[in-house]
């Protein structure tokens, strides 16, 4: 089975985590004791009936705001797929949480409360979203109960988001009507719903396709060490050396021809080894170990490729970023360390182009710094060349962090959009 990671995103109170937890109880991928402490957590807070978001929100800070501050994630499977959930908050202070979570996912759901509409932070997420290149969308009316189940109030919404949507780049996009506290539409479908013929949501994560949303043209393959065993009584190991990795990009097969970046060098694949034994092929996301036929020297950070189908190798970047650190701003000239793929470096802000409203997209061109949850362009000048796609062609290669030198914490992700040679 094939795994589906999805993120929930959207402004406060909007019911993402009851709706998660909605969806493990409706698709019994709970246990016992999991449901009996939620149970005992609800009645101990004097709520009337079982509080399903208590599933996701295990923080303390959060059972007793009732909000989602951290990103949570959760697991469970069916008969026909596995899912990855990514509970992200919806508070604006937390939108790094978000962009963390959504960063990884194929599809989002951006929750819309029916009485309220779309929302400030509804923007903002479906934004994000788009922005991360999640491929598949999903804005689901959330407690449509409230509003008696009305199919007027689920159309306005559907033609607001749907203008908004215009000024951005959705590839997929799905509007679902849900009650996520009494199960309407979640699961099952509803009967109090009648005039709505779409799917239920999970019906819907089920049978959502994802295999062509991967890169299978361009073959990537980051290294991320060398395998070297020893051992005296086993001949087969004595000239052993092959290289593990994530495949990033395209499809490996034995016998075909790769380029070995940085070196330009050629050779053939002669093996391919997963956890679970050889491979006659690999693609995304397998993990894998390859073996040539001719002995180069390559090491953590390098990159593996077609002769005819090369990353650019560039050592000025020009990427969006989400700024993550609460202490300090981006300011040009600062100094950080850049993590792409296997490979780090040191990286120096050349420029900050602008700084971007992600509620109204005005560019602001006099930008001189970008402080906590903010969003720029900036152009980034790096010690050593690092192989780069467009983010918009491969997540993994197009993708990177930024680390603060002195504390070691992640304070930016970033996109590039237009590497520089």
């Amino acid at each position: 089975m094939d795994i589906l990671r999805f993120a929930t995103a959207g402004s406060v109170d909007d019911g993402k985590s009851t709706l998660i937890g909605r969806l493990l109880y409706d698709s019994k991928s709970i246990f016992e004791d999991q449901l009996e402490s939620v149970e005992r957590t609800s009645v101990d807070r004097g709520e009337e009936y079982t509080n399903l978001a208590l599933l996701t929100d295990g923080l303390r800070a959060e059972r007793e705001q009732g909000i989602t501050i951290d990103v949570a994630y959760r697991y469970f499977a069916t008969p026909r797929r596995k899912f990855i959930i990514a509970d992200t908050p919806g508070h604006i202070q937390y939108t790094r949480n978000m962009v963390t979570g959504a960063s990884t996912a194929d599809l989002a759901i951006i929750l819309v409360d029916a009485r309220k509409g779309i929302q400030e932070q509804s923007r903002r997420h479906a934004f994000l979203t788009t922005l991360l290149q999640v491929p598949h969308l999903v804005v689901a009316v959330n407690k449509m109960d409230l509003v008696d189940y009305s199919e007027t109030v689920f159309n306005e919404i559907v033609d607001e988001f749907t203008s908004f949507a215009t000024k951005l780049s959705i590839g997929d996009l799905t509007f679902i009507p849900v009650s996520a506290l009494h199960g309407d539409n979640v699961v099952e479908r509803s009967m109090n719903m009648p005039w709505y013929d779409g799917s239920s949501l999970l019906h819907h994560l089920e049978n959502v396709h994802i295999a062509s949303d991967r890169n299978l043209i361009d073959v990537r393959f980051p290294v991320q060490c060398v395998i070297r065993p020893h051992k005296s009584t086993d001949p087969a190991l004595h000239d052993y050396r092959g290289y593990a990795g994530q495949v990033a990009g395209g499809v490996l097969k034995p016998g075909d021809e790769v380029m070995h970046l940085p070196s330009g060098l050629t050779s053939t694949i002669t093996h391919i080894e997963s956890p679970s034994g050889p491979v006659d092929e690999a693609y995304p996301p397998m993990s894998v170990t390859i073996r040539l036929a001719d002995e180069i020297d390559i090491s953590r950070g390098d990159m593996i490729c077609r002769p005819n189908n090369q990353p650019q190798a560039a050592q000025d970047l020009d990427a969006m970023i989400c700024w993550m650190d609460d202490v300090k701003a981006l300011t040009p000239r600062t100094k950080l360390t850049l993590k792409h793929t296997t490979r780090t470096v040191k990286a120096m802000v050349k420029d900050l182009q602008y700084r971007l409203d992600v509620n109204t997209l005005h560019r602001d061109d006099t930008a001189d710094n970008l402080r906590l949850n903010e969003i720029g362009r900036v152009t980034l000048r790096v010690t050593q060349p690092l192989f780069v796609d467009d983010y918009g062609r491969n997540r993994l290669t197009g993708g990177f962090i930024l680390i603060d030198e002195a504390t070691n914490a992640t304070v930016a992700a970033g996109m590039i959009s237009n590497p520089l040679r």
